[in-house]
């Protein structure tokens, strides 16, 4: 299983995504500064993410969040209308 994750620094008012296998790693990675794109911003705080079985979907989601740079688009998949997009098939 891979996740797609959305994380939140309230320092920065940024939101951050990415994917990994292990997402309680990954974001003690993240506030630990291990992870340059995010180490000016920590701490992060985990909002949201979404399983997919396999690496490629995860990638593809992760890629398709990131492109679509919306911040309002994001805080609506944190309120939990992730889950219900028809247009992504869940894992």
């Amino acid at each position: 299983m891979y996740f797609v994750y959305i994380l939140y620094s309230q320092k920065c008012n940024r939101y951050y995504i990415g994917y990994s296998a292990n997402v309680k790693e990954r974001l003690l990675r993240h506030n630990a500064g291990y992870v340059t794109a995010t180490k000016n911003c920590i701490p992060y705080q985990l909002m949201a993410s979404k399983a997919f079985s396999t690496e490629q979907e995860a990638m593809q989601e992760e890629k398709k969040l990131k492109r679509m740079k919306s911040r309002i688009y994001l805080q609506k998949l944190i309120a939990g209308n992730w889950q219900a997009r028809p247009d992504l098939k869940s894992g």
